[in-house]
Formats: structure tokens, C-alpha cells, sequence
């Protein structure tokens, strides 16, 4: 693929993350009025989608059914035509009995989870994939390295995860030891037909994104992942950061 289709990748906005405090960013969106004020920012600057994640009244990551619940009220409230994916992430903080109550007790949509996280208790992990078929929750499997990708193409052969359950997202350079992404990372991943997507951790976030969307990925942006330009300079905001990609991405597509 060498150019851009006209109408360009999906773009997921991924705020703030489990562990961004205000001391990294001033803009990171803590609480839930700043998220959707950053979301409806984020929308109109070209992301579709809002991988959400809520903080505790301490701003601590948080799986609370009722803040996930009230927060995706709100946004579907001021944002309505944007899609809401809450994470499961651990967060050092939960075991994977806690991300399936999470699941369960939410219902949400749409919804992230690492399988190396739920691995942790295998016999978890399937009730966790069939829930998730049963109550209609859509499923994105969070791969950081080839290995977690194996796991996934195990657990689809073995049935532990549904036909229907095929989204994938490629984290880039979580786990390297700067933890700064370069766009030959996605190499280490074996070739799939099923829906993909994307992200990258440093300053060559965009540079990554615009790489792998060339390659038919759709893209995830967004301050969890990374808070600065090439140059080293910080966005303004996440809507900025967005905003710019959406410039990149239409640059290419011409």
C-alpha cells in the first residue's frame, strides 16, 4: 500500500492512561469533566473513537464499574457520535478476577485487554472471552511483542477466544528500554488479515502512526503514549497532538 485511502485510518484518542499524572502534563484529563471535555476536543479534531480510561478521587487508575458507567453517560451525553472503549489495564494494581467483574458488571461496548495480562489465570481468561461474546462486548486484544501474538493464535485455535474476537492492537516500544517506538517495530509482529491497529510510545509517535496506516492499520494517538513532538517539544494538548496526525495522515493520502 503506498499512499493513504482518501478517507484515512480510524483514529482512536487514548488521553491519559493508567499511570500520566498532571505533574507529566498539564493537560492530562484526570477527572471525568476534563475527560469529556478532552474527548469532545479530540472528536472534533478528527479522533472517532475515546479508549478511556478513569481515575480514582486520589487520580489513581481505576476498573469502578460506577465511574466507568457514569463517565461513558456523560460522554455519550456531549459526544454521542463518538465510540467509548474502556481498558481493562491492570495497572499493577488488578488481578484478572477484578477485569472480569469490571467486564461484567460495566457491559460495556467496546473494550481493550491484554493477553498477558489475563494469561495470568487462563481459566479467567476464557469465562472473560465468552462474557464478552454474551453481553455483546466488542474485543481489541493488546499485543506488546510476537509472543502475546502467538498467545492470541493459540487461544483461536483452542476456541478460548470467539471467531468474531479478531481485533488487534501492536503496542510499539513499551518494553524497550527507553521505551521510544520506531516504525520497524511492527516487523516483529507475524502478518494478519484481521483488523489492526496501532500504537507508539516516544517522540516518533507520528512518525510510527503515519507508517503503519500506510501499511492499512488504523491508529491510536494520544498523551497514554506520548506527550511530545520529534522535536522534543510537548503538544499543547491531545488535540493537538491529534490534530497534527490527522495534517500527516491527509499530507500522504494526496
Amino acid at each position: 500500500m503506498s499512499q493513504l485511502d482518501a478517507t484515512g485510518p480510524y483514529i482512536l484518542v487514548a488521553p491519559n492512561g493508567a499511570r500520566r499524572r498532571l505533574t507529566d502534563h498539564p493537560a492530562i484529563p484526570i477527572s471525568m469533566d476534563q475527560i469529556v471535555s478532552t474527548a469532545k476536543a479530540c472528536y472534533d479534531a478528527g479522533a472517532r473513537g475515546l479508549h478511556l480510561h478513569v481515575r480514582d478521587d486520589y487520580g489513581r487508575h481505576s476498573l469502578d464499574a460506577g465511574r466507568y458507567l457514569e463517565t461513558i453517560s456523560e460522554l455519550q451525553q456531549n459526544v454521542p457520535a463518538m465510540d467509548v472503549q474502556i481498558t481493562t489495564e491492570a495497572g499493577g494494581m488488578y488481578d484478572v478476577e477484578a477485569q472480569y467483574l469490571c467486564l461484567s458488571e460495566v457491559k460495556p461496548k467496546w473494550a481493550s485487554i491484554s493477553v498477558r495480562e489475563v494469561a495470568k489465570n487462563p481459566e479467567l481468561a476464557a469465562r472473560i472471552y465468552s462474557l464478552c461474546e454474551d453481553q455483546g462486548t466488542r474485543v481489541q486484544h493488546i499485543l506488546y511483542d510476537a509472543a502475546d501474538a502467538d498467545l492470541l493464535i493459540k487461544w483461536q485455535t483452542e476456541c478460548v477466544v470467539k471467531p468474531s474476537q479478531v481485533e488487534r492492537l501492536l503496542v510499539l516500544g513499551r518494553y524497550s528500554l527507553d521505551r521510544n517506538s520506531a516504525p520497524e517495530d511492527i516487523d516483529q509482529f507475524p502478518i494478519d488479515t484481521s483488523p489492526w491497529m496501532v500504537c507508539a510510545f516516544g517522540s516518533q509517535e507520528h512518525t510510527c502512526l503515519v507508517n503503519a496506516a500506510l501499511r492499512g492499520a488504523d491508529v491510536r494517538v494520544g498523551f497514554e503514549n506520548s506527550l511530545t513532538m520529534e522535536t522534543g517539544q510537548q503538544w499543547v494538548d491531545n488535540a493537538a497532538s491529534v490534530a497534527a496526525l490527522v495534517a500527516q495522515i491527509k499530507g500522504r493520502s494526496r
